[in-house]
């Protein structure tokens, strides 16, 4: 195998376990039907967190990987719709610190942690993605206008990325029950426990006969 082959290989095989692994997500739709290509995926990321202004969105998403994944990062692109988000491009691109090229970059300020690593995967990116929707980067936007919006009309701002959500939603599955929550609710509370624990009127002394019991403990020992 020669080496372009065996790095074509280990990035294909990195990308099915990562694949594996995020289908198991509650939050990360990737249907099988629109995975035709391991190197190209198409998915949905879904925002189910009610302190967020796109709690409630489908956004579907587009990831290309190189063949020399995982040591040069993949691009990521929202379809339609695209949100109105000061690092998100119109045509969907996003700009995102995490998928820069490794290293250190003196020009944007950028240190090397921020910025990608072969030790970063796809989970990590689009958990960085959710959220960076709700903590833009203002200082260097890839849309201007909508960098401009979010510091000086946080109303309006809000307003348009409500109906980002409602047109989101439309994307959804008939087929796709979406979630509610990134994990199962906790197990019902142990009442029978919380009523041994709770407080009565009856006193319960655990060493009544204490003084009793260690006096016949001293004198058999004293036999031996």
């Amino acid at each position: 195998m020669s080496g372009a082959s065996a790095t074509r290989a280990g990035a294909k095989q990195r990308l099915m376990s990562e694949l594996a692994s995020l289908q198991k997500e509650n939050w990360v739709h990737i249907n099988d039907k629109t995975l035709e290509n391991i190197f190209k995926w198409k998915f949905a990321l879904c925002v189910i967190n009610s302190d967020s202004l796109y709690n409630g969105g489908y956004f579907r998403a587009e990831m290309t990987f190189s063949d020399q994944y995982p040591y040069s990062p993949p691009t990521f692109k929202f379809l339609s719709p695209i949100i109105y988000h000061p690092n998100i491009y119109s045509n969907g691109n996003l700009c995102i610190s995490i998928l820069h090229t490794p290293g250190e970059d003196l020009m944007s300020g950028e240190s090397a942690s921020e910025r990608w690593s072969p030790l970063q995967g796809v989970e990590s990116v689009l958990r960085s993605v959710l959220l960076l929707l709700d903590d833009p980067e203002i200082s260097s936007p890839a849309n201007v206008d909508a960098g401009v919006l979010y510091r000086d009309n946080r109303t309006e701002y809000e307003e348009r990325a409500k109906k980002a959500v409602e047109e989101s939603r439309k994307h959804i599955p008939s087929d796709f029950t979406f979630p509610t929550a990134f994990e199962s609710a906790p197990p019902p509370k142990n009442e029978d426990n919380a009523d041994f624990w709770m407080e009565s009127d009856e006193e319960f002394d655990f060493g009544s006969e204490s003084d009793e019991d260690m006096d016949d403990f001293e004198d058999n020992s004293d036999d031996d």
